[in-house]
């Protein structure tokens, strides 16, 4: 069980550092400099807990009261732009169909009772149903945009 955590916690990890090198060269290649500010708020951003600027500024400044909210909102429109984050979900970071993160989705019933699907699971129940509605024949769903 705890080499199971163990796991988990590491794959998480390694997608991580993934999306943030992604994100870092797709911000160079826009010829945007990496300061240690902009580092940090990636790191924040991709912890995937903050639903706000506010937030993300509040826990910023725990680490580094230097950074100020216009340093937030100028990162987090620029993450919007360059398509690394929807404000729509929340400021997480997009992902397409390969995603196994666990509990990405919570489906609440009318009697009170809730389901939690992985990204993986959501994206299987998405497919099935347009493909049994009609809308998909063979395709692939490339990305859900909530």
């Amino acid at each position: 069980m705890e080499s199971e955590i163990y796991g988990e916690n590491r794959k998480k990890q390694e997608r991580t550092k993934t999306r943030k090198r992604i994100i870092v060269q797709e911000l160079r290649e826009r010829g945007y400099r990496i300061t240690k500010q902009r580092l940090l708020l990636l790191d924040i951003i991709l912890e995937e807990e903050c639903c706000s600027c506010k937030e993300i500024y509040y826990r910023i400044s725990k680490v580094d009261s230097r950074v100020g909210t216009a340093t937030v909102y100028r990162l987090v429109n620029l993450l919007e732009e360059i398509g690394a984050i929807s404000r729509k979900n929340m400021y997480k970071i997009a992902y397409g169909m390969d995603c196994g993160k666990e509990n990405a989705y919570k489906i609440e019933l009318d009697d009170g009772t809730d389901r939690r699907l992985s990204g993986e699971n959501w994206n299987r129940v998405v497919y099935e149903g347009l493909k049994a509605c009609g809308y998909i024949e063979d395709q692939k769903i490339r990305n859900v945009v909530v």
